[in-house]
């Protein structure tokens, strides 16, 4: 059986930090948002209560980098400071989806300011503290290819020009790890995308190859990454350090239609997927975000828990689990209150409600997995 050696915490917290610009131009930005930006010693207090040791958090470049190459860290150093109080072990998330608004995606400045960027925010969390730190270069870069270079869903809002994003970001993604190493060669990088399932409509030789195809696509980052394809691009094996997975319940889906449900005959169980990335890649692995939406929170921790644990037992190197979003948050689109977190939107005194069903869940999860990480657990699941 693999025993998990990389996190504080088997089960970890996500706060999500997304700020991309949608398509009327409005910048979001989740920190806020979500109230974590105003609470977050807070809220890494509350995690801590319920076991949750490490956490993702994010850096907002937008807000940081006042001007090119001038820094302005009003807005990340509490969060350090918070979590270095309340010893919380953060994976660092450098680019979620934004970047400075005098800054061209597509061109090579984007690249040469992500990566002084990158090492900038290295210089300060060294300072900081004495632990080895995690970063999670550039997030989703093959969603982020997807909806904003090719379906126009969010910034830099452009159609068919998604496979030349996607090298974009490889390159600033490679860039940054190298100006991250150059100041703290100890770092760690998750290099996460999500992990998918496509099956074809019919059994129609034409319909099959196409399913496969857009399965396949999954792959192209982390191929490129470590140099498997497009060489010309930097790749290298060291660039895919932990490979990081996003996987929700609309994960899978029939090629150009409705989503495939656990219990369907089509469905492709978790275990198979994390099985073949660990034969592709064998690298250590990380369940990067995961959660569903109300009622449903319990029963999908319930089948991740089950079927990660399914893969440590097959020596499959799975270092976590992390609830993702760990807040309710305002959606993307039209703000609606999206209820996934283990706990709800803040009060004015930094208070959130838990989420009862989760919790309990959780709770059973962190105690069937204490044999196996470490501070996995509250101290009254044990």
């Amino acid at each position: 059986m693999y025993r998990p050696q990389l996190f504080s915490s088997f089960f970890l917290g996500g706060f999500e930090c997304s700020t991309q610009r949608r398509a009327d131009g409005r910048r979001l930005d989740l920190l806020d948002s979500t109230g974590h930006a105003r609470w977050a010693a807070a809220d890494y207090a509350l995690l801590h209560q319920r076991g949750l040791h490490t956490v993702r958090d994010g850096l907002r470049w937008h807000l940081i980098e006042t001007s090119p190459g001038r820094y302005d860290w009003s807005s990340f150093l509490p969060l350090l400071e918070a979590a270095r109080r309340q010893r919380t072990q953060v994976i660092w998330d450098l680019c979620h989806y934004g970047w400075p608004d005098d800054l061209d995606i597509w061109r090579p400045a984007f690249v040469e300011r992500f990566a002084a960027f990158a090492a900038a925010t290295a210089r300060v969390v060294r300072e900081q503290s004495d632990e080895v730190p995690f970063y999670a270069p550039i997030n989703e870069i093959s969603f982020w290819a997807w909806a904003g270079g090719d379906e126009a869903r969010f910034n830099p809002m452009a159609r068919g020009r998604g496979f030349e994003l996607k090298h974009q970001l490889i390159r600033a993604s490679i860039a940054a790890i190298e100006a991250v190493r150059a100041v703290d060669p100890r770092a760690r990088f998750v290099q996460i995308d999500p992990a998918i399932h496509v099956h074809p409509r019919s059994p129609h030789p034409g319909e099959q190859r196409a399913a496969e195809h857009f399965r396949q696509t999954q792959f192209e980052a982390w191929d490129m990454l470590c140099g498997e394809v497009w060489p010309g691009l930097g790749g290298r094996p060291e660039y895919l350090d932990i490979l990081g997975l996003n996987y929700y319940p609309h994960n899978q889906w029939y090629l150009g239609g409705e989503t495939i449900t656990p219990g369907s005959a089509d469905y492709r169980p978790l275990l198979g997927i994390l099985g073949e990335l660990h034969q592709r890649y064998r690298r250590p692995m990380l369940i990067a975000e995961t959660g569903a939406e109300g009622d449903l929170r319990a029963d999908w921790l319930r089948y991740v828990g089950e079927q990660v644990g399914l893969a440590l037992q097959r020596n499959l190197p799975l270092e976590g689990i992390c609830l993702y979003p760990v807040l309710d948050y305002p959606g993307w689109d039209n703000d609606r209150p999206c209820p996934t977190g283990l706990f709800g939107f803040a009060d004015e005194q930094g208070q959130r409600p838990l989420h009862a069903a989760l919790a309990d869940e959780l709770r059973l999860q962190q105690a069937r997995f204490t044999a196996v990480g470490r501070h996995s657990a509250p101290a009254d699941a044990l």
